[in-house]
This record gives structure tokens, C-alpha cells and sequence, in this order.
């Protein structure tokens, strides 16, 4: 017998417990070149179908079964740290993961959903198309309009910090072996696909998520000897190997590790050196950060990997350095302090950290902020240049995020507003952090979605670790389709200017970070209207 098929939205969540007839149909969109889209299909039905997809030429279709993860902590449990717009607030099963169709074959109990990829390859005729999606012998069709124009380059800088470690942890290979190098090549590139155009960099292992007195496995990227007269000698061919690596996968920007311990900038990284021929641990918590030893050696470090990174062809401009990540207004002085111990090594660098308060901008004391966006609204109204923003698990009533539990669109706004608001960087703290909160333990992400009940599920990662490499997740494929909605309006300014542009976002052109259109509806309609108005400026 064959399956019943409906088409619906890719900002669309379907629970095993939805009925997919509640979902409006969606039977077809418009895209550029050098741009992804997407639609969903539900299938009801009992067997194993066979699943063929006809595409227009020029546009690559790439077909994933949904897959359902469990979540424990959809939400924070307190009534002023969630939102109505929450698909639940109880822990329960959401769509996820997306294991691509690779045989071919789509074995159905009762319901399954595809998701389906389609590329608009350059120079794929323009006009609209029929796309056939047949499962079981059972057709839907879906119409792509391709939109004759290419998607500039990405110009907002986009970051999602790449855990090193856990890829060696998840698939059990030992750091910087051939085997991890493998891997990383493969993460790599999953990010780079998806609009990561920036690599958080371990020239130091990360001072991140770590429980004070504890340490994450050791990644640094750079071999320390400590010399008999106290100096330091330096091998970064790790580094270059991460730097050829990263640009061969697409990726020209690098995010060097803090410089000091999070939450405050209180101590050193754990670092470690061969001391007469023993490799030990250095500096670490119990290193004051701002201790004549400590700062020493940031006097020999950092001049020695700036003048690697210039050797290797990496520009100040692609390069960001970190003093400390998230301080506040009571780690002020810390702060200070320890930034005052680096900054002579880094003049001429742009030294960005993730904040909350305006306060410690206004002081002086962080002059490259990246704020999450529910606390970024005085640095918009103080026209704060060069603006980043961020969003981890803070960041979980009315603004953008993309939890497990969080409708789609509230994903994908977030590239219209960046847009509006003139921000330059993205960042988001777990491209693959599967880890339970402060690196305590190794978790399963395919059963453990919120770090050990520490954060909203979906926080910690955007990707999956497969058998042979990364598998997508539903929000990283959403979040990619924001930035494209980010590229197409600066596309449609270079063409018709910023207040047309603007116009197009209609009820959305007063939009704040907090307060914007809701529903998928509005979305998927400006997309639209950005896309007609390029192919009428043609």
C-alpha cells in the first residue's frame, strides 16, 4: 500500500505527537544561486519505501530522515525564564538530528518526516521548476523558483566554537592523531557549509565550560619547551597544519583562545610544557593571572604566534584574540588587570569578549563587545560600532535562540535583525559541546541533549557526531537559512538601497531583538518579497 506524503514548511516542527495535518502545506519557494533551501515531508505509512527525487538541473537535492532526540530540560523550569512560544515545556522527544536517506530507503512504522536540501547551483536556469519527491511510488510535488542572481559572499563574521577535544572524545581517537585530523577536516567542513567562516583556534586549550580545579582534555595547538635560562622555545606545526586545514575546508578566519580562565579572567589556562625533558601541566588554576610568570611568558607567547600567523599568511584582520570570556562588573578589576598584562603583545589586534553589561563598555574596559541579544539594546541605541552579538542559554525569553523546544522562526529571525541593526559577528558557544556542564563528563548527544540538565536542550551543540563524521541538526540547517536571508537583504541594498530594503520587512521594519513579527508565516513571506524585488532589479 502506498504512503500518504504532505509538504510542509522547514520552519515547521513535527512531534510524534503532532498530527501533520495541522501544519499548512507547503508546496513551493523561490531561491538564488549559491543558496540551500528546504522543505519537509511527512510520511504516513507502514513498510520500507523506496524514496526517488527529481530535481531541476543545476540544483543538487539532498534527502535526510528526521530523527527524534530525548530532552530532558526543554526549558528552564522558572515562569519568568521561558515564553509561550515554547513547542513544550515538558521533557518529550523533538525532531532533530538529520541522517541522510543514503540507501535510498525510508522504513516507516507509523509516520516518519524527510527533510529535503536543495541547492541552487550557479547558472541553474532561472524560473520556476518542478521538484518530484516519490516515496513508496507515491509522488508530491514542490515548486522551485531559482532567482538568477548569486548570493554575495557571507560578510558578517560567524563563529560557533569548534570543541576540539570532543570530537576526539566522541569517537574515542586520541588528540591530533591521524584518525582526529580526519575528523577534523570533516567538522570542519560541516561548518564551513553552514555559513562558520571563523574557527575558534586552541593555540592554548580553551579555558571554556571548565569546573575551577578542573581540566578539559589538553588540546593545545602549541608544543612549549621551557628553556634552562627560563625562557620559552615554541613548535607550531600543529598550528599550521590547523591553519592549511581550515583554509582548504573554506574557512580564512581564526578565533584564538582565551588568554585567561572565564567567568572573570581570575588565573591562567592550563598549559603545558616539556621542563627538562617531562611534559607537565605549567600554568593552570592555581596561576594568578596577572603573576610575573605568567605574564612572562605572554611576552615571549604571543609575539612568537603572531609572527607565526603572519609567516602562514594570516592577516590581522582574520584573526580575533580573547582575553576573557563573559566578565562582570564584579570581575572589573580582574579584568582589567589582566588585559593590561597582555594588550602590550597586541597591539594592532582586535581583542573581542562576550558581555552583558553596557556598563563595561561604557568603561572602557571592553572596547569590541559582542553581546547576547537580550541585553543589546543600549549598545544599539548608543550606536555602538562594529557590533557582535551572541546567544547561548541566557538567552531564552522573547529573543532569538535555538533550543530544541523553540519554534524554528524564532531560529531564523535572527538574520533579519542583524541585518536591520547593522551587526557584523555572530557568535554561539556550542558547534559541538557534548560535555556535561564544566566538562565533568562525556555525554551521548543522540540521548543527553542539555549538557546533564544544565542548559535548555539544543544549547550545547548543532551537530552530531555520526559514525564516519558530523550529522546536521534540523537548527544548524535553519540557522544557515538566516544567514542566507542576511546575504539576500545586503544583496537587495547594493541593488535598490537600504530604506527600500528596508521597507520590504513591513510590519517587521520597526523590529527589535525582542520584539518582532511572529510566526513562520512572516518569514517564509519576506523571503519572498527580497527575492522578487532582486529578480525585477535584474
Amino acid at each position: 500500500m502506498k504512503p500518504a506524503l504532505r509538504l510542509f514548511s522547514p520552519l515547521e516542527k513535527l512531534r510524534l505527537s503532532d498530527r501533520a495535518e495541522r501544519l499548512p502545506e507547503y508546496t513551493g519557494c523561490s531561491a538564488l544561486w549559491n543558496e540551500e533551501t528546504a522543505f519537509q515531508c511527512a510520511v504516513h505509512g507502514d513498510g520500507a519505501f523506496p524514496v526517488r527525487i527529481n530535481a531541476p538541473p543545476g540544483v543538487v537535492p539532498t534527502v535526510y530522515r528526521v530523527g527524534e532526540v530525548p530532552c530532558g530540560l526543554p526549558c528552564y523550569p522558572e515562569p519568568d525564564r521561558h515564553d509561550a512560544e515554547y513547542l513544550s515545556t515538558e521533557p518529550g522527544l523533538f525532531p532533530d538530528v538529520l541522517f541522510p536517506l543514503e540507501d535510498g530507503t525510508l522504513t516507516v512504522g507509523k509516520r516518519a518526516t524527510l527533510w529535503v536540501s536543495l541547492f541552487v547551483g550557479p547558472g541553474a536556469p532561472a524560473g520556476p521548476h518542478p521538484v518530484t519527491l516519490s516515496v513508496g511510488g507515491e509522488e508530491a510535488r514542490f515548486t522551485l523558483t531559482v532567482v538568477p542572481v548569486s548570493l554575495p559572499e557571507q560578510a558578517l563574521t560567524v563563529t560557533q566554537w569548534f570543541h576540539t577535544d570532543c570530537i576526539a572524545s566522541l569517537h574515542r581517537v586520541p588528540v591530533y592523531s591521524e584518525a582526529h585530523w580526519a575528523l577534523l577536516e570533516k567538522y570542519m567542513r560541516c561548518a564551513a557549509a553552514h555559513g562558520i567562516n571563523m574557527l575558534l583556534t586552541p593555540v592554548l586549550t580553551p579555558a571554556l565550560d571548565t569546573a575551577v580545579g578542573g581540566e578539559r582534555p589538553c588540546t593545545q595547538l602549541t608544543e612549549i619547551e621551557v628553556l634552562p635560562d627560563g625562557g620559552y622555545a615554541f613548535d607550531f606545526s600543529k598550528l599550521e597544519r590547523w591553519v592549511r586545514l581550515a583554509r582548504s575546508c573554506g574557512i580564512e578566519k581564526f578565533e584564538i583562545s582565551h588568554l585567561f580562565s572565564q567567568w572573570g579572567a581570575k588565573c591562567a589556562p592550563n598549559i603545558y610544557a616539556s621542563v627538562n625533558g617531562v611534559r607537565r601541566r605549567i600554568f593552570g588554576w592555581d596561576t594568578p593571572s596577572v603573576s610575573p610568570a605568567y605574564t612572562r611568558f605572554l611576552g615571549a607567547f604571543l609575539p612568537a604566534l603572531r609572527g607565526e600567523l603572519e609567516r602562514l599568511g594570516v592577516s590581522s584582520g582574520n584573526v580575533m584574540f580573547h582575553i576573557s570570556d563573559e566578565p562582570g562588573e564584579k570581575d572589573l578589576e580582574t579584568y582589567r588587570a589582566a588585559k593590561a598584562a597582555a594588550m602590550p603583545y597586541l597591539a594592532g589586534c582586535t581583542v573581542r569578549d562576550a558581555l552583558s553589561s553596557f556598563a563595561l563598555y561604557e568603561s572602557g574596559t571592553v572596547e569590541h563587545p559582542i553581546v547576547s541579544n537580550d541585553h543589546i539594546a543600549p549598545f544599539l541605541a548608543r550606536g555602538v560600532p562594529d557590533l557582535w552579538t551572541y546567544t547561548c542559554c541566557g538567552q531564552c525569553v522573547d529573543v532569538s535562540n535555538r533550543f530544541l523546544a523553540l519554534p524554528s522562526w524564532r531560529n531564523r529571525i535572527l538574520g533579519a535583525q542583524m541585518w536591520l541593526h547593522g551587526v557584523t559577528g555572530f557568535l554561539h558557544w556550542g558547534f559541538n559541546f557534548w560535555y556535561t556542564q564544566y566538562s565533568l563528563a562525556v555525554i551521548d548527544p543522540f540521548t543527553t541533549t542539555d549538557a546533564g540538565g544544565a542548559f535548555p536542550g539544543g544549547d550545547a551543540f548543532s551537530v552530531y557526531p555520526g559514525e564516519n563524521g558530523p550529522l546536521p541538526s534540523l537548527r544548524l540547517k535553519v540557522f544557515q537559512s538566516a544567514l542566507f536571508d542576511h546575504r539576500a537583504l545586503s544583496l537587495l541594498e547594493s541593488h535598490i538601497g537600504r530604506e527600500k530594503t528596508g521597507a520590504l520587512l513591513g510590519e517587521g521594519a520597526q523590529m527589535t531583538f525582542s520584539s518582532y513579527p511572529r510566526g513562520a508565516s512572516y518569514i517564509l513571506g519576506l523571503r519572498e518579497r527580497v527575492d522578487r524585488a532582486l529578480a525585477e532589479s535584474l
